[in-house]
């Protein structure tokens, strides 16, 4: 139940995040209506799933990112940018502490017990990993809806999936790293088939499989076709998905 409160939150902290740095003068205000639906949805989800999971404070967060959500598609719908822009923030605001409550609540999923405020970057990270992956789907998806749009503002959408992907790894290779030479110093510890297999899962999709994925979709954007470089978002979704929530468990049973 907490890996899951923990992904909601994370991915809801990291599609508001992503709705940020989208230019509104380039790209249509239904496009952020619609985001902010899904911030709404997956902000919701994770506050009926914390009534139990959580303190009350902790639950409070997605409540009220939710109803922050809520107003801010209200706000698109109107076409009132400055506002809309502003709520989304608070609600990235919000859910970005729901994620670091999460990762602080004792039997937290993250690694706030061996790493300090550490294990709540590499959360948050890892939300704009997923919530930047998604993003840039969904805005290759608004093409159908907006053939005019630029080709360059989904472009730069993926390169920004690009750069925190960079940035995860080489703090993972660290990390790695640094866990070795403690191996090395200490008793070697005895790794089991299932922490491999999740492992393997874990470089295989969302460290070496995204980056492919993503590289496909922003070559396929100089023919220029939307539409197949969207379908190829569409996989790379699933990597990115399917690699932090792999690292969610991992860092659980660490």
């Amino acid at each position: 139940m907490r890996l899951l409160i923990d992904f909601l939150c994370r991915f809801g902290w990291g599609l508001s995040a992503a709705l940020l740095i989208t230019p509104a003068a380039l790209v249509p205000a239904g496009f952020f209506r619609v985001n902010m639906l899904v911030v709404l949805g997956l902000a919701t989800f994770a506050a009926l799933l914390s009534g139990q999971a959580l303190p009350a404070y902790g639950w409070l967060l997605p409540a009220t990112a939710a109803v922050i959500a809520w107003m801010a598609s209200i706000a698109w719908f109107a076409e009132r940018i400055r506002p809309g822009r502003l709520l989304c923030a608070v609600a990235a605001v919000l859910l970005a502490a729901a994620t670091a409550v999460v990762q602080i609540t004792p039997g937290g999923s993250g690694m706030m017990g061996m790493m300090g405020t550490a294990g709540v970057a590499a959360a948050l990270l890892s939300g704009l990993v997923t919530g930047l992956t998604v993003h840039a789907m969904l805005l290759g998806h608004w093409y159908l809806n907006a053939p005019g749009m630029r080709v360059d503002v989904l472009r730069s959408m993926i390169d920004a999936a690009f750069v925190v992907w960079g940035i995860q790894l080489f703090l993972v290779v660290a990390a790695a790293i640094a866990a070795s030479n403690v191996a090395v110093a200490s008793e070697p510890m005895a790794v089991g088939s299932t922490t491999t297999a999740l492992l393997s899962l874990r470089w295989l999709a969302g460290l070496a499989g995204l980056p492919v994925l993503l590289w496909m979709s922003r070559k396929t954007l100089e023919i220029p076709n939307t539409q197949s470089a969207t379908g190829i978002l569409y996989v790379a979704c699933l990597a990115a998905i399917l690699g932090e929530l792999t690292a969610q468990l991992l860092s659980a049973t660490a």
